[in-house]
Formats: C-alpha cells, sequence, structure tokens
C-alpha cells in the first residue's frame, strides 16, 4: 500500500551518530582532503563533484512558496520510494543507486529521439533554482529548494510532433540495487504520465537538485519531475525514459489501486481520499497541521488547465 502513516517523521538527531565516531578525526580529516583533492573519486564522480556550482543557480523568485524552506535533513531522510522499500527510512539504502552514468532517453511522438547523458543535460539547459511546496497524499508536506529546469525545454530540444497528447515517465528499475523491486505484485517499473499542456505549463519542472547540491538518489536523484499542484507520487523519481504519445498512459498506481489514485491527482482539500481527509496537511519537521490549499496553491497558474475537464476524475 502507497499510504502509510508512521509514529514518527524522521530519525531523530540524538540518533546519529557523529561522523568523528565513526571515521575517527583523522580518517574524517584525510577523507575531506581527498575529496579537495579528487584522488578519492572515480572519473565520473570527480566530473560531479566539479560541477556542483550547476546545483546551485540563481532562484527564480516567480513562485513564492509562502512558507519556510524545510530543513534539509528533514526533507532528505524522510521519503517515499517504494523501489528501496515501503517505510519512509530508506534515504541510507537509496545510496546505493548509481548516479552516474546516467543516461535519459526521450523518445515516441517527437522530432528528434535522443539519449541524454545528464551531464550533458545540465549543461545544456536553463539551470535556476525554485522554492516549490510539495504535498503528499499522504497528508504531509515539505517546502525545498529545487534546482533543475523547466520541462518545457526539454521538450523544445527535441520537439514535439502534432500527434502528442500525453507523456509517460519511467523510472529507474536496477535489481542489484533496489530490494524493492522484489515484490512482484507491483508492476515495475515506476510510470507516471502527464498531459502535454500539464508538460508544457511553466510550473513543470525537471529537478537535478536540493538545497544547492546535487539531487540526493533518495528524493530522486539524479533527476524527477516535479509538478507542484498534484500530489507527490505524480513525480517521476530518478527518470531514465520520457516518451510522448497519443494514448494516455496507464501509471503505477492506477494499476495497482484505480479506486483511491487517479490519473490527474490535483491537490484538493475538498475532496478526500476514500480512506482520510485532505483538507489539513502535516508541516515536515514541526509537525504542524495547516489547511491544505485548492490546486496546492498553485491555482492562478493551472486551474486554466481543467476548464473543460469537468467530468474527467481531476483529484486524488
Amino acid at each position: 500500500m502507497l499510504i502509510r502513516v508512521p509514529p514518527g517523521w524522521a530519525m531523530p538527531d540524538s540518533a546519529a551518530t557523529p561522523e568523528a565516531l565513526v571515521l575517527g578525526r583523522r580518517a574524517g580529516l584525510r577523507r575531506l582532503g581527498a575529496i579537495a583533492t579528487g584522488l578519492a573519486l572515480s572519473p565520473a564522480s570527480s566530473a560531479m563533484a566539479a560541477d556542483q556550482g550547476l546545483f546551485a543557480p540563481p532562484r527564480n523568485p516567480a513562485y513564492p512558496a509562502g512558507r519556510e524552506i524545510t530543513a534539509e535533513r528533514e526533507a532528505t531522510t524522510y521519503n517515499n520510494y517504494y523501489e528501496f522499500g515501503t517505510d519512509k527510512g530508506i534515504w541510507r539504502g537509496a545510496q546505493k543507486l548509481p548516479q552516474r552514468p546516467w543516461v535519459l532517453q526521450v523518445d515516441g511522438l517527437v522530432d528528434a529521439p535522443r539519449s541524454f547523458d545528464i551531464d550533458d543535460l545540465l549543461r545544456s539547459m536553463p539551470l535556476e533554482e525554485r522554492v516549490y511546496r510539495l504535498r503528499c497524499v499522504e497528508a504531509w508536506s515539505m517546502v525545498v529548494p529545487w534546482s533543475g529546469f523547466p520541462l518545457a525545454a526539454l521538450l523544445k530540444t527535441v520537439g514535439v510532433k502534432a500527434g502528442a497528447r500525453f507523456l509517460r515517465f519511467e523510472t529507474a528499475a536496477l535489481p542489484a540495487v533496489m530490494p524493492g523491486l522484489r515484490q512482484s505484485w507491483y508492476p515495475w517499473p515506476y510510470v507516471e504520465g502527464c498531459t502535454l499542456e500539464e508538460a508544457v505549463n511553466e510550473l513543470s519542472f525537471l529537478a537535478v537538485g536540493a538545497y544547492g547540491k546535487a539531487l540526493p538518489p533518495q528524493n530522486g536523484g539524479p533527476l524527477r519531475l516535479h509538478q507542484p499542484w498534484k500530489y507527490g507520487f505524480k513525480a517521476g523519481k530518478s527518470l531514465v525514459r520520457i516518451t510522448l504519445t497519443d494514448q494516455r498512459p496507464k501509471t503505477f498506481w492506477e494499476e495497482i489501486q484505480p479506486q483511491e489514485y487517479g490519473f490527474w491527482a490535483n491537490v484538493n482539500p475538498a475532496v478526500g481520499h476514500p480512506r482520510w481527509s485532505q483538507a489539513q496537511e502535516r508541516v515536515l519537521g514541526s509537525g504542524e497541521r495547516i489547511p491544505t490549499q485548492l490546486f496546492n496553491g498553485y491555482g492562478e497558474w493551472v486551474a486554466g488547465l481543467y476548464s473543460q475537464l469537468q467530468k474527467e476524475r481531476l483529484w486524488t
């Protein structure tokens, strides 16, 4: 099941062993020195370290979150990522997911299908930072400074054919490092989707970083989708393929529980999940409960996308 309400939100600071006790002070200093000189890094990770500036681009002020940014520790240690397990504490196990080399395939109804090396893609896209809210269908939320680029910029690069109506997002499926893939009753790989109109909306964002750093694997690194007016399960993590198509894709949670999770999944406080209310959300870190906003507060940018779709199941 996707929905779990744990008794606590993250590992407390008191449970974390200080690095100096694990490595020893001298070993820790040696490790830092090796990283600084690149002696302990593989060619791929050396290139990634050299490009850390790519993950801290200028912030775009056009999309104010209206709330304080969630502490980095909290946002990076409380994660849904079923490929690594069904509890929230998968962040340690997710470190096994290799971040380089990484290739994103874009195909289907496009003028120029391509396979993008992630680092080449980063250097070719208009990178910026956006502070976005994230609202989980489980009724918790956080605010994260994501770095990345508009999905529309990628689509412009490959060109969109006239018949394209939907985007299908496919995420990584690596059994060697993802123990959750052994749960064969799930329809792996994780698939998500949206309409072309949603994809080219200015809010649709491909994130490659967070908090001025490369996006951690547990948060969907090296590349994830974020559409902040939708519930978080719509955000495909660790993307490996984007296909433009004329057919609406059947998404992961639609396949499993269509009565609870639909294709659109726009945030609406007035439409509850079949098993709980969506009227309020728990703010990650503080535990404060606040009213949920329609479209997660982004209605001025996206409400018009759905004005002719009243017969569709637009919520949850």
